[in-house]
């Protein structure tokens, strides 16, 4: 009796799908020939669709598959990803105003940094000045200066040059702290528009 109630329920089936000639095909199990393709399956008494059948891929079908499913996970994930940093920027920055304050706070330390190199680059050149002043003794021929005292000049305009590249650096830094808060408020801008 179980066994009679399981072959009507698969009697019961009714596969149904539109072949690639454009025909309908129907049959009580699933068609062949429409493997490439999703089959309707209906219920043979009623004949409404209890449910369909998903087509059978190739190899190579379902590798594209795959890849344009972990495309689109790729594109969620950016999305989500955009999203969140969205809501990061907006807790953090409520308003322009506190936008400003950060940007300020930001330069404050590498202007505090400049400052204090620039001290250094004074002392550097009153060195110079005094060790130019020690050279005149020898005629500003450096040829004639002893040893130590060209070492000392040679050393003096090294640390000149280098302390001129490390200002310029930060200089720079300065202006790429700008040149990121710009971007970002324009980002902003847009979103508290919203």
């Amino acid at each position: 009796m179980v066994q009679t109630a399981q072959a009507s329920d698969q009697r019961a089936r009714i596969y149904t799908c539109v072949d690639a000639h454009g025909r309908t095909l129907t049959s009580d199990r699933p068609i062949p020939a429409c493997n490439d393709r999703e089959q309707r399956i209906l219920d043979g008494v009623t004949g409404h669709q209890s449910g369909t059948r998903a087509p059978s891929y190739t190899a190579e079908e379902r590798r594209e598959m795959a890849q344009k499913e972990q495309q689109r996970q790729a594109e969620l994930k950016r999305l989500r990803d955009v999203q969140q940093r969205e809501r990061i920027l907006l807790m953090r920055y409520p308003d322009e105003k506190a936008h400003g304050v950060a940007r300020e706070k930001a330069k404050e330390n590498v202007r505090a940094v400049i400052a204090g190199a620039q001290l250094q680059l004074e002392q550097l050149q009153e060195d110079k000045v005094r060790l130019a002043n020690e050279l005149e003794f020898y005629q500003n021929d450096i040829s004639k200066a002893p040893p130590m005292l060209r070492r000392n000049i040679q050393a003096n305009q090294q640390n000149i040059e280098e302390q001129e590249r490390f200002i310029a650096g930060k200089r720079g830094e300065e202006k790429r702290i700008d040149e990121q808060f710009d971007v970002e408020l324009a980002e902003l801008q847009r979103l508290w528009a919203r």
